[in-house]
């Protein structure tokens, strides 16, 4: 079928020819164009090309995934990346067990901040204090010739901090048996 309508064309050119459209139809169409063109410089900064679109996506992914390793890097382990089980397993259960022993009496310490502040803050310095050491030697962990004798330090100081810890909470429930006691004799009188 379009073999007969192009032989028909070619036959017939002369009269599709004769016509020609009005000469103001040319001016209009001019007037309109550069409208036109307005418009469609508004639609083209309204879409975006799909390779925009991509390369928008991996630069998003980029700086997500580089932020996720800046947060893994601050909030990792306190050791700065030292595996302490490598340089001496004892020592690095020694370490879990007395952190987590410190931070039970830590909790049992902060219960007295409500009924002794005073009493607290000045148990809290003193703790601070050796808490400042125990994060300096494990800062120098990473970078020192004998990490050994670092560990060593390290576990020594948690175990001072646990002796600590011990004494203050040992003088809290004696204070704290003095004006219970104090309380009782003043009911009795």
């Amino acid at each position: 079928m379009s073999k007969r309508l192009e032989n028909f064309i070619k036959n017939n050119r002369e009269e599709f020819d004769d016509l020609e459209p009005d000469a103001g139809i040319w001016a209009r169409i001019e007037k309109e164009l550069p409208a036109q063109e307005g418009a469609l410089k508004k639609r083209e900064t309204k879409t975006f090309s799909l390779g925009f679109v991509l390369r928008v996506a991996a630069a998003v992914i980029i700086v997500m995934g580089v932020s996720f390793l800046i947060f893994l890097r601050s909030t990792g382990n306190a050791n700065t990346g030292v595996d302490l089980a490598a340089i001496n397993p004892e020592y690095a259960r020694q370490q879990v067990q007395y952190t987590s022993l410190i931070e039970s009496k830590r909790t049992e310490l902060k219960q007295i901040a409500k009924t002794d502040p005073q009493l607290y803050a000045e148990f809290s310095s003193e703790i601070a204090k050796m808490d400042s050491t125990y994060k300096k030697l494990d800062s120098d962990l990473a970078n020192s010739p004998n990490q050994e004798l670092v560990l060593r330090a390290m576990i020594r100081n948690l175990q001072v901090q646990t002796e600590v810890l011990n004494q203050q909470l040992s003088v809290i429930e004696q204070y704290n048996q003095m004006k219970k006691d104090q309380k009782n004799e003043t009911k009795d009188i």
